[in-house]
């Protein structure tokens, strides 16, 4: 049987390019400056992240794939044969084939991401592996309301969200992400992975590698606002920070402006003085004991968790109550 590929389903690319527009000028005008993080992963930002995944200090990736290969036979069991895959933020779908080889003849793969040419040459690298999957790319920003391509009566969904991306999420907004969102594409198991509290240096050195990679993914966000709203950031004048904040829980990324400065945007104009911070990503860290009950508040149920020797990183099997 052929492999079905269908072409990247795409969303109203104007009403997106004016949400991304008056999300920057909206976190640029705050006392406290910000860019939403989800605007990381244009084409360029998500060929960064995937060059992050592959550094050395940066523990998760590889954690959560030896994770995967120890428990995907049997999430696959579990969830049983002819099931279809549906994963939130797929990037290049490494993780995803792991998840693949385990089902039992999967019936469909619906992978969903925000950068559109990136999501298609990631799925157009499946046919020669899986031949026969039906593979239907969903361009969507996840955390906003999306619709699913309809499944055939009584092929099990299991929502797969890897990559630690829930951290990205305050506590409270991730309970509402996994209520409302997650519950609402009727999935019959939830596998996603979380990222466990550990010793700030392992952060530190995770979010600050040595090639300076996660830098250039961070400042890339600048460019991108240059490229699309017609903005003058000047790279060179913005330096990337990373730090955990214990108090909190999580690792909080900026940029930090290197002088005063006026940063055109369209007709407006951005001040910054020297020191003056944009928040562009935070990253909560949980135990596996406070993430089962963030879970349970959002009505799902664990069956399983599964995390590495030094418990570096989690991964667990929910179901919905």
């Amino acid at each position: 049987m052929r492999r079905q590929t269908l072409g990247a389903r795409r969303l109203d690319e104007s009403a997106d390019d004016l949400e991304f527009e008056q999300s920057v000028l909206r976190g640029l005008s705050a006392q406290r400056k910000f860019l939403e993080c989800k605007y990381f992963y244009d084409e360029r930002g998500s060929a960064l992240f995937d060059q992050i995944c592959r550094q050395p200090e940066y523990y998760p990736t590889a954690t959560e794939i030896r994770i995967l290969e120890d428990c995907a036979e049997e999430v696959a069991e579990w969830i049983g044969p002819g099931a279809e895959l549906v994963e939130l933020g797929s990037g290049a779908s490494l993780k995803t084939r792991i998840v693949l080889r385990a089902l039992q003849r999967p019936a469909r793969y619906v992978p969903v991401d925000i950068s559109a040419d990136y999501l298609q040459a990631a799925v157009d690298s499946l046919p020669a592996e899986f031949p026969g999957l039906e593979v239907r790319p969903l361009i969507a920003d996840f955390t906003a309301p999306f619709r699913l391509p309809p499944r055939a009566e009584g092929v099990p969904r299991l929502l797969f969200f890897p990559g630690s991306t829930l951290g990205n999420f305050h506590p409270a907004d991730a309970s509402a992400f996994l209520r409302d969102t997650c519950r609402g594409l009727s999935a019959d198991a939830l596998l996603i992975g979380v990222d466990l509290e550990k010793d700030p240096a392992v952060l530190d050195a995770a979010y600050n590698d040595a090639a300076g990679v996660t830098a250039a993914f961070n400042l890339n966000l600048l460019k991108r606002i240059n490229r699309e709203l017609g903005a003058d950031f000047r790279l060179e004048d913005f330096a990337h920070e990373a730090n955990y904040v214990e108090g909190r829980h999580r690792v909080e990324m900026h940029l930090r402006s290197l002088r005063d400065q006026t940063v055109r945007l369209g007709r407006r104009e951005v001040r910054f003085a020297a020191g003056e911070r944009i928040h562009t990503e935070n990253s909560y860290k949980y135990s596996v004991e406070a993430f089962c009950d963030l879970a349970e508040q959002a009505r799902w149920r664990r069956r399983r968790t599964w995390t590495d020797e030094h418990r570096l990183f989690s991964v667990h099997l929910l179901e919905p109550v």
